[in-house]
């Protein structure tokens, strides 16, 4: 049988937000407020999340799925490195995801707070590489669109 290719792929998602940028940019700084919008999730219970916000440091969350998901009791992985910090303006970040310890893709994540009239625009770029066994890029874009939906609920 042979490899399945690497699937690349690149998507752009951009929010306005009511709040000004430092509120918007300490959402993804600050680790108890990111925790409290990123991490959570019906079909996953955490069990570790730590991130170390400069560049050169790290993030790392790990999940197991529960019953309400389609693989009970697997372990889902992030680990991730900060590539560039512009406080209040810009984030950088390379990762990699892992399902029950099997690498499935690696991604380029830049998130861009530009201030705008009323608020802030959030500009969102994901570059991934997925390989076999990859959820694939529709189902990252989904899960990033329902992440920012979360963020956008937890500066209310």
């Amino acid at each position: 049988m042979a490899d399945q290719p690497v699937i690349h792929s690149t998507f752009v998602i951009e929010r306005r937000y009511p709040k000004p940028p430092e509120q918007v940019f300490a959402a993804f700084s600050d680790s108890e407020k990111k925790r409290r919008w990123f991490t959570a999730g019906e079909h996953h219970d955490l069990e570790e999340f730590e991130m170390d916000f400069r560049v050169g440091g790290a993030e790392r969350l790990r999940y197991r799925f529960n019953e309400n998901s389609p693989f009970p009791g697997v372990a889902l992985t992030s680990e991730g490195s900060y590539q560039d910090i512009v406080p209040n303006r810009r984030i950088v970040m390379a990762s990699t995801m892992a399902m029950a310890d099997h690498r499935f893709s690696s991604s380029l994540l830049t998130i861009e707070v530009v201030p705008a009239e009323g608020g802030t625009d959030l500009i969102c770029t994901h570059q991934g590489a997925f390989f076999e066994g990859a959820d694939g890029p529709e189902r990252r874009e989904g899960g990033w669109h329902k992440l920012l939906d979360k963020l956008g609920e937890s500066l209310a």
